[in-house]
């Protein structure tokens, strides 16, 4: 059985939420990343994308250089243990429709990795159509307009 820590990636940054969303888009265009998990000290609190600092903040015409990530992460962040099951995370990013999971200890809870739809279709081919068919399906808004 493989485990979430075959194939995962190791060297994830994170972002405080205290940082501006301009000093977090600078991060993903410095990383060539879509998203970053936000952590207040060691404990992931959240996760913010490229489409939450478009939508939330420019959208809304918020200054980057002013605006928090606090301000636009979303805070209902899927996660997963490093020791879980392959199978059992991609049932979870398909239920969910994300295609990135921040990966934590088991023993301290602290963040130490990322699994993304990417590492999933290099490292572990059986079922990535089916999780990815079922993350690409339309949502509903996330919040009410």
């Amino acid at each position: 059985m493989q485990t979430i820590s075959d194939i995962m990636t190791r060297d994830v940054r994170s972002v405080s939420p205290q940082e501006t969303v301009m000093r977090a888009a600078q991060i993903m265009d410095e990383l060539n990343v879509g998203s970053l998990p936000v952590c207040d000290g060691s404990k992931l609190i959240g996760m913010v994308t490229d489409r939450d600092i478009t939508v939330r903040a420019t959208a809304a015409g918020m200054a980057p250089d002013q605006a928090h990530v606090s301000d636009v992460m979303s805070q209902q962040v899927r996660w997963c243990f490093e020791n879980q099951p392959v199978d059992e995370v991609m049932d979870q990013m398909s239920d969910s429709q994300i295609r990135r999971v921040p990966v934590l200890d088991h023993d301290s809870h602290q963040l130490i990795g990322i699994v993304s739809l990417g590492d999933l279709a290099t490292k572990h081919s059986a079922e990535v159509d089916r999780t990815l068919e079922n993350i690409s399906e339309p949502s509903q808004p996330d919040r009410p307009h």
